[in-house]
């Protein structure tokens, strides 16, 4: 324990903890000057100073010295961050006019506008932009942001989900899963000039126009349990291509163990040529995701990883650039390959979805796309 030394009317004391959470205080960044304060007069208590000496180094009265070690004894160095009640600065606006603010950017729009900002709600409700930058960070809004999503109408969403997450969370025995998919009309950008390298304080640039050399297509299969890719780029997506990856991934693996193939809804997946092939070889289990449910298959979040890290920021001069990059990437991701671990239950995700069908009965009751209203009925 540490105890706070001098001839004061009300001593206290802290661990070491508490000292350095009061010294994390007091340097912070975002640390409100007022708190700071109340942080040093206690940190000075410690060091064994005297109450008129902390009070003559920090420019304030000794009995503000004493208030803050009383509060600190009683109540503990919580209380730094607590105001009274009746201090403080009074709010300039009453809760009415608050809550107008709060409404107003949930449920308006600004003329000819999608959402609002800062200086546009400023300007209709005659305040600061201050004040609603504030409010807005109290309430935790942020009307420039916006996320997509869609909801599956697959009428067996929940029978084809529960079969692929099933085969995630309890794969077969002597089995492997394989999740397919195709990454069609990736594009050789050259960009027109050279961009600047990385340095310190600067991020590297890249010019925003570019020159298009063409295109080509990645077919990947990730191994689930192990998180490697078998990759292979083909000039097009046909369902001739599909077949020339399914007897690629017929050799590349052992001839004893059934292959559970997870893909998407895609019309070459179902082409009578495919399901010939894949009928003559009863080692392929074929598991399709529900339709507008991409996020099930882990292959597209491996293909987030080859966007980010090998193409987005790459400049090629041809397609063979292109495909050599690709290659490259998928080389040195299985030297080391990271699986994907999947968590999410059957049970939890139904919730997810049901609670995200209610809000949109609520916006539009019996509209099954939304955005999209019902047309009034004409009498």
């Amino acid at each position: 324990m540490i105890f706070f030394m001098s001839k004061i009317r009300f001593p206290v004391a802290v661990t070491s903890e508490d000292q350095a959470q009061l010294e994390q205080w007091e340097s912070a960044h975002g640390t409100p000057q007022q708190v700071a304060l109340r942080c040093r007069i206690l940190l000075g208590a410690i060091d064994g100073q005297k109450n008129q000496a902390i009070a003559n180094r920090l420019n304030v009265s000794r009995p503000t010295v004493n208030l803050w070690r009383k509060r600190a004894r009683d109540l503990g160095i919580g209380q730094v961050w607590e105001i009274a009640p009746g201090r403080g600065r009074k709010a300039h606006y009453d809760q009415a006019c608050r809550d107008a603010i709060i409404n107003a950017t949930l449920q308006t729009k600004p003329k000819g506008e999608t959402h609002w900002s800062c200086r546009s709600m400023a300007r209709e409700k005659n305040i600061s932009k201050d004040t609603v930058n504030r409010l807005w960070q109290m309430h935790n809004l942020k009307p420039h942001l916006s996320q997509t999503f869609k909801l599956s109408r697959d009428t067996k969403f929940l029978e084809k989900m529960t079969d692929v997450v099933g085969l995630y969370l309890n794969p077969p025995q002597k089995a492997l899963v394989l999740c397919l998919d195709e990454k069609s009309q990736i594009q050789a950008l050259d960009r027109t000039q050279p961009g600047l390298p990385l340095k310190k304080g600067r991020c590297g640039t890249m010019t925003h126009d570019y020159k298009r050399n063409g295109t080509t297509t990645l077919f990947a299969a990730l191994n689930v349990l192990s998180g490697q890719v078998v990759g292979q780029c083909y000039p097009r997506h046909r369902h001739q291509e599909w077949l020339k990856f399914l007897r690629r991934l017929d050799g590349e693996f052992p001839k004893n163990l059934d292959l559970h193939l997870v893909m998407d809804n895609y019309g070459t997946h179902k082409e009578p040529h495919v399901q010939a092939w894949l009928k003559k070889h009863p080692r392929f289990v074929c598991h399709f995701i529900p339709t507008s449910s991409s996020w099930l298959n882990l292959v597209e979040r491996w293909f987030g990883e080859l966007t980010q890290k090998a193409i987005r920021r790459g400049s090629f001069v041809s397609v063979p650039d292109l495909q050599k990059a690709i290659a490259d990437f998928l080389e040195n991701w299985n030297l080391k390959p990271k699986p994907f671990i999947w968590t999410a239950k059957v049970e939890d995700i139904m919730k997810k979805i049901d609670r995200a069908r209610a809000k949109l009965e609520e916006i539009e009751p019996g509209c099954t796309q939304p955005g999209r209203k019902k047309k009034a009925n004409k009498s």
